[in-house]
């Protein structure tokens, strides 16, 4: 097998331009116009057969290796965060507002360099590797759903059908050298909820008249807690958390209503499953016991990231291979975090994997989405030869 590492060590200036060109410019979710173009071009250039416009802004590439075999989708995201920069980096953020806060504008450089790496190799290749470069990772921005619902809904798994898929997070979580590759739960799936609890306003100093919506919204705060404290085994894992609270105009006045929203994480769909129907009764059950309506919205964000165990054991072999030398990770590293990657993982079987890129000594340490958030750029050498490898791994097995 090929050892990508000195030519991604050849090609850094190259990933490092584009990635702090990126962060200078960064583009929110279904607006990455400037960033879709400059994919488009570095991989027209290469002679990739392009595809623009899939899921609003995505593009897609097509590179067909020299050997029959299948078709892998690799995927990278492109958009950043409505947050205001404060690293103070010479490459920071010209976009008020605007900032490249997770890393994405690390992801779509790695893609491009290991198109470049990959295409310089295409005669050893076999199969179809479809490179797509997704839109609104982080969120729907205005949109019915995110951009890997918008993608597979535009056909991206298809024409060729897709086989299996890889992608990759640098993650600041952990420090450079470190490797989190294997099979099973990796990232959780979210749901997003809306609890609208109405009473009956009035004079504050007068309650007795009233039925008070924000006396109801704290006692099921607190109840909601329990669900995970005591419906759900002490061994498997979930979260509720209660993000917002929105009620009342004036100090004397007991409002009519209150409105609570925030998400709910899960791994295991029997998990899931138990924590949404008590939600809906703890939640209904309090604030009608307190003499309020209570309606509830639950939407799902995303199913939970499951990883195949032969994709994710072979990227776990191209790491042994091509960066021995790193701590790698096979145990099985999860987050509470949430990743639309999942929808393509429930479609075609595939590896979700974590590369270190925190550097302590350095102060890039923030963690993601933080607006001192920014990453040890040797990551990117890693990243890109630790793909290209496990492309070839997955390919040429």
């Amino acid at each position: 097998m090929i050892d990508f590492l000195p030519q991604a060590r050849e090609l850094f200036p190259y990933t490092q331009a584009l990635r702090r060109d990126l962060h200078i410019h960064p583009e929110l979710g279904f607006r990455e116009i400037r960033t879709g173009g400059i994919v488009a071009k570095e991989l027209e250039a290469l002679g990739i057969e392009v595809t623009k416009g899939v899921g609003k802004t995505g593009v897609v590439g097509l590179l067909e290796g020299a050997k029959p075999g299948p078709t892998l989708l690799v995927r990278f995201d492109m958009d950043a965060l409505p947050i205001t920069e404060e690293t103070g980096a010479e490459y920071a953020s010209q976009n008020n507002g605007v900032m490249h806060a997770c890393g994405h504008d690390g992801h779509t450089a790695i893609g491009l360099t290991v198109a470049k790496m990959l295409h310089s190799r295409r005669d050893e290749l076999a199969g179809t590797i479809k490179f797509c470069f997704q839109p609104s990772e982080e969120g729907h921005n205005g949109e019915e759903v995110g951009g890997a619902e918008m993608m597979i809904r535009d056909g991206v798994l298809d024409s060729p059908k897709v086989d299996r898929t890889l992608a990759l997070h640098i993650w600041n979580e952990r420090p450079l050298g470190w490797l989190g590759i294997a099979g099973g739960p990796v990232m959780a799936g979210a749901e997003e909820f809306k609890i609208k609890i109405t009473g009956r306003g009035g004079h504050g100093a007068i309650p007795q008249q009233t039925v008070d919506p924000v006396v109801a919204s704290a006692q099921m705060i607190n109840a909601l807690q329990t669900i995970v404290s005591r419906n759900v085994a002490p061994l498997d894992t979930a979260v509720i958390s209660v993000t917002t609270v929105h009620s009342g105009t004036a100090f004397n006045v007991i409002p009519q209503t209150a409105e609570l929203t925030g998400t709910i994480r899960t791994f295991d769909i029997g998990v899931r499953q138990r924590v949404l129907k008590r939600f809906e009764q703890i939640a209904r059950g309090v604030g009608e016991a307190m003499g309020c309506q209570v309606d509830v919205t639950l939407k799902r964000i995303t199913p939970a990231l499951i990883n195949d165990n032969a994709v994710a054991s072979k990227v776990q072999e191209a790491a042994r291979r091509v960066l021995p030398e790193s701590d790698l990770d096979t145990a099985g590293y999860t987050t509470m975090g949430a990743e639309d990657m999942a929808f393509m993982q429930e479609k075609a079987p595939g590896c979700y994997f974590f590369v270190g890129s925190a550097n302590v000594e350095q102060h890039l340490d923030y963690g993601h989405h933080h607006p001192k958030f920014d990453f040890d750029e040797q990551v990117l050498i890693h990243a890109s030869a630790l793909m290209a490898s496990a492309v070839m791994e997955i390919q040429n097995s």
